[in-house]
């Protein structure tokens, strides 16, 4: 483990608002975030800073002395980061935004070198870019999840439906009349039978897909283990095979041919699209201008 500088920070914060939650709010991050900094710091010293009661964070006799041991040395630095932000004319600010490979290439990616600010995009599952979102290390997430984290706001902005494809070759006329018969059974079976392309992390559209419309769980395997969708439309596109995937993401593939759409389920299935922000931030006027470039998009769906 290494010594961080954020952990005193947050450690300074603490010592003088004397909760976790103003400590929270001085530092525009989540309370768990302040937790964690402070369980780290503490795990790194080898002795507890405070003693916690209900209503307040009172000092050991060790977090006294840290605490007069950095104060002096930390004011310094936060003199010496201002003067340094004064004279540089051309500083930007670093944005931290959380969302699944796709949706960074349908919407941001040709924008990329156009902002006026730092960029970092980071791609993983949800629950992973919530918690991280909540606890500082990102400034925004385009999620279709929602958490329950109590320092995160929701703003849905679009939505995205869930359809069956195939690539362009694919003979589908036994498919197509199954489909017109409503005959679950055999439509269920006859795609049992079929090549099928997923992603590599995360097979969810698959199986709420399946679940949705045969009321079970798909019990194969598919065939073909890619890292992304857009890597299953690239493969489809005029060859055979099945996926299940969000419309925005192969309305070009459909429209030049490449793939087919073939069934959007009994019922069509739609996901809500949210911007997950932290109640406050620093950065509004950034995150309003990404804002703005995925509903500007998202317009034309």
């Amino acid at each position: 483990m290494q010594w961080n500088l954020e952990w005193l920070r947050t450690f300074r914060a603490i010592y003088e608002k004397g909760t976790l939650s103003a400590a929270a709010q001085e530092l525009f991050i989540s309370q768990p975030g302040v937790s964690l900094h402070l369980n780290s710091l503490e795990a790194y010293a080898g002795y507890k800073l405070f003693d916690r009661s209900p209503r307040k964070m009172v000092p050991t006799e060790k977090g006294k002395i840290l605490y007069n041991f950095i104060l002096e040395p930390l004011q310094k630095l936060e003199s010496a980061e201002q003067h340094f932000h004064r004279r540089s004319q051309s500083e930007r600010i670093t944005i931290s935004v959380g969302m699944c490979f796709e949706t960074f290439q349908y919407t941001l990616e040709e924008h990329v070198a156009s902002l006026p600010f730092n960029l970092i995009i980071k791609f993983g599952l949800y629950p992973q870019m919530q918690a991280d979102l909540d606890n500082g290390l990102l400034d925004m997430i385009v999620t279709s999840q929602k958490g329950n984290q109590q320092n995160l706001v929701y703003e849905p902005f679009s939505k995205e439906r869930i359809v069956l494809i195939a690539g362009s070759k694919t003979d589908i006329s036994t498919l197509a009349c199954l489909l017109e018969e409503g005959n679950t059974t055999e439509t269920k079976e006859f795609l049992k039978q079929q090549l099928w392309y997923s992603t590599a992390g995360d097979m969810e559209h698959l199986r709420n897909f399946w679940s949705k419309n045969f009321s079970e769980h798909p019990d194969f395997s598919p065939n073909y283990i890619v890292p992304n969708i857009s890597s299953i439309i690239r493969c489809l596109s005029d060859n055979e095979g099945f996926s299940i995937v969000p419309d925005f993401l192969c309305r070009e593939a459909l429209d030049a041919g490449k793939i087919k759409l073939i069934w959007q389920g009994n019922q069509p299935w739609e996901n809500t699209l949210y911007f997950g922000t932290r109640k406050k931030t620093m950065h509004q006027q950034e995150l309003d201008q990404l804002k703005k470039l995925f509903e500007k998009k998202w317009e034309r769906v």
